[in-house]
């Protein structure tokens, strides 16, 4: 009975570890179970982050050029604001000239003219010169006085005054061609409105003979208005957009300065050494330096015309005529 309980009680004690190992080994596999589960949605996580990322990384980079696109309309917003400025500037100055001479041009003693970009006077020369002659008449004399006393009123503006000739040729001693003839009225004029107290700094003359014209020479009446004096008003660029940057570009860089002043440097040194090394000479006493006296107006070479920038508004011609008499 003894051996008996003993071998029951051993069966027990074997089916107690069978019955812990077997719940054990269903603890295993469930916790191996999450463990993969999580390990899955661990990788779904981590593909949705990337997946995530990218997507920011497009937005960063239409944000961008979002950002560069509103800068891009904000600076052709203010070029174009400060263009519309300008224009009304321009517009101002062009009421402001046609009310001052109103009283010269009702009497057709001028027109204003917006011609390629320049808002100018003309005056006829018929008005002003006799046939073939660069010296102005009585009656051209007072009219040349009058627009610049009138011109006195634009402060800090420069004037360039601009001979015109038909197509007629001419031939004599003191104008060989018609850009002769037309650089001495142009200088002509120049200097009875200095002679009238206009500042001669603010003045300049061209010639441009007869290949300007504003008719095409057919008639009798083309040639007449061909023939004329035009005073310019020169523009002033620095209120046009990007002059800053374009006077920046035209400034010298420091860099080549400093090379320039070092190249100076050494080529004065490299003269002292000769200096010294050179034996001593008896100097030769130097001859008198002889300048050339300057040529009459009427014998000088016609000055250029200055090339002034197209700053038209869209117009390429406006011509204010005079009223006419009732």
């Amino acid at each position: 009975m003894k051996n008996f309980n003993s071998v029951r009680n051993l069966f027990g004690f074997a089916i107690l570890i069978s019955l812990t190992a077997c719940v054990s080994a269903g603890k295993y596999n469930d916790l191996e179970t999450a463990d993969n589960a999580t390990k899955k949605s661990l990788n779904s996580c981590e593909t949705d982050k990337a997946d995530l990322d990218r997507r920011l990384g497009i937005t960063s980079s239409e944000k961008s050029e979002l950002e560069g696109s509103v800068a891009t309309m904000k600076r052709a917003l203010a070029e174009l604001q400060e263009r519309k400025a300008e224009t009304e500037k321009r517009l101002a100055e062009f009421r402001e000239l046609t009310a001052k001479f109103k009283e010269l041009v009702d009497a057709g003693k001028l027109s204003i003219k917006v011609r390629n970009g320049r808002m100018m006077l003309a005056l006829s020369s018929d008005i002003l010169f006799a046939s073939g002659s660069a010296q102005l008449s009585k009656d051209g004399v007072d009219s040349i006085n009058q627009v610049a006393d009138l011109l006195k009123d634009l402060k800090n503006r420069n004037f360039q005054i601009e001979g015109h000739t038909d197509n007629v040729p001419i031939h004599t001693r003191n104008f060989p061609s018609n850009w002769e003839l037309a650089s001495a009225r142009a200088q002509s004029v120049l200097n009875t409105m200095v002679a009238e107290g206009f500042p001669a700094e603010h003045l300049s003359v061209a010639s441009y003979g007869k290949f300007d014209p504003l008719n095409e020479n057919k008639t009798t009446a083309d040639r007449s208005e061909n023939r004329r004096i035009a005073i310019v008003v020169i523009p002033d660029l620095s209120g046009l957009p990007g002059f800053d940057e374009l006077n920046r570009l035209s400034e010298p860089t420091a860099a080549s300065t400093d090379s320039k002043a070092d190249a100076k440097s050494e080529t004065k040194a490299d003269e002292k050494t000769s200096e010294e090394a050179a034996p001593s000479a008896t100097p030769t006493p130097a001859e008198p330096a002889i300048s050339a006296m300057p040529e009459p107006v009427s014998n000088a070479t016609p000055a250029q015309p200055q090339s002034l920038p197209d700053l038209s508004p869209g117009t390429s011609s406006v011509t204010v005529s005079p009223t006419p008499k009732k």
